[in-house]
């Protein structure tokens, strides 16, 4: 016989898996078609045939731009592209070996403060606040990327060019030199397919932030906290660690039996929302292929291939969109700890949209919990 549960007893739903707190229009996974949809668009096709402004603009506003549209965007993005020497300056107080996610935090704290000084808080939540801080910080966080990237190699950072498009911008100020069309195209397609995914843990904290009518930065800086943890950000990072540590393509089986063996977490397989493979994989894998053959870099090929197949062939589970982000981002130039920041540039769209939809239908975010605690007691007395 089944002891019933007390009627006054809490069902418990941990991480709040399975629990809808809100409602969304900014995406969703398609049953269906197991397609990640922005505004009710499939992000491959988004990131087959948009830049990333226009996916910006749609995440934003609900539509794709007009010409017009984009091309007001392009302006105002351009002149808000510059590094600001505040930034920099408070950047150069970290120690170079502390995370890039650290610089990134500091420096959209030194941004926010900047932004909103001698502003009433009560107006911070205000739509058109909200929308001109977003394109700002677009456009603002490819310089500090870069930067933080730079300075880990001693060189100096490199000026915006308002020439280039967003993606292009990024590459010429991470690496100071104007980026090949195959380069710009896969850069600019991850960026698409990281900029948005529900309610993932950094966009429901900065959901939860914007939710006590804080400002835009206090709630993106909080998205970027909880980023920083490897059980969300980062799986990038570990996947290009995993293969420096593999380091041949015939050493990938032995490798993975023994990190199996020995109960490690494998990063770059599954995921907890897409349960018949991630379908942003083929169009960023697609975008890997192409830099391969760019580079000449079949080995990193052979070697995504022999893990991926070791893997499946395993646990039965299939690769997510950082096992192929992560050797992309590689093969462009970028130190494996900025990958993180990367997604961060990235997502920043998806944040603040998700930070806008908050403030426009605004309840305080507040759960219960059920204490386990000891019950009431008395303090012991001498």
């Amino acid at each position: 016989m089944t002891e019933s549960r007390p009627t006054d007893e809490p069902e418990i739903h941990k991480g709040l898996a399975g629990v809808y707190a809100d409602t969304t229009a900014v995406s969703k996974v398609d049953p269906a078609s197991n397609s990640l949809l922005y505004r009710g668009y499939p992000v491959q096709d988004l990131a087959d045939t948009q830049p990333f402004e226009a996916v910006a603009h749609l995440l934003w506003h609900g539509e794709l731009p007009t010409d017009a549209e984009l091309e007001t965007l392009r302006k105002t993005e351009r002149s808000h592209r510059a590094l600001g020497d505040d930034v920099r300056r408070a950047i150069d107080l970290l120690p170079t070996d502390a995370h890039p996610m650290d610089d990134v935090r500091t420096a959209l704290s030194v941004i926010g403060a900047r932004e909103t000084a001698g502003t009433d808080l009560m107006s911070l939540a205000d739509a058109q606040t909200t929308a001109d801080h977003a394109v700002r910080l677009f456009a603002e966080l490819p310089a500090v990327v870069a930067y933080t990237q730079r300075r880990r190699h001693g060189l100096d950072p490199v000026d915006p060019r308002e020439d280039l498009d967003h993606a292009a911008n990024t590459l010429w100020m991470t690496f100071g030199e104007e980026p090949d069309a195959t380069v710009v195209d896969a850069f600019n397609r991850s960026m698409i397919l990281y900029a948005e995914h529900s309610f993932n843990a950094s966009t429901f904290t900065a959901r939860v932030v914007a939710s006590t009518l804080s400002d835009v930065h206090s709630a993106v800086v909080a998205a970027v906290g909880a980023l920083k943890g490897p059980l969300h950000g980062g799986a990038n990072e570990a996947v290009m660690h995993a293969f420096t540590e593999i380091g041949t393509a015939d050493r990938a089986e032995s490798w993975l039996d023994e990190a199996l063996a020995a109960k490690r977490k494998v990063m770059g397989f599954g995921h907890r929302v897409y349960k018949h493979g991630d379908s942003r994989v083929p169009t960023m894998k697609a975008a890997l292929d192409d830099l391969v053959t760019h580079f000449d870099r079949q080995d990193l090929g052979d070697l995504y291939a022999a893990l991926e197949s070791a893997f499946v062939e395993r646990k039965g589970i299939y690769p997510n969109l950082d096992y192929p982000a992560g050797p992309a981002y590689h093969l462009m130039g970028f130190d494996t700890e900025t990958f993180t920041p990367l997604f961060v540039a990235a997502r920043i769209t998806g944040w603040t949209a998700h930070i806008a939809e908050q403030q426009a239908a605004n309840s305080l975010i507040r759960p219960l919990s059920a204490y386990v605690g000891h019950e009431r007691r008395e303090v012991p007395r001498s």
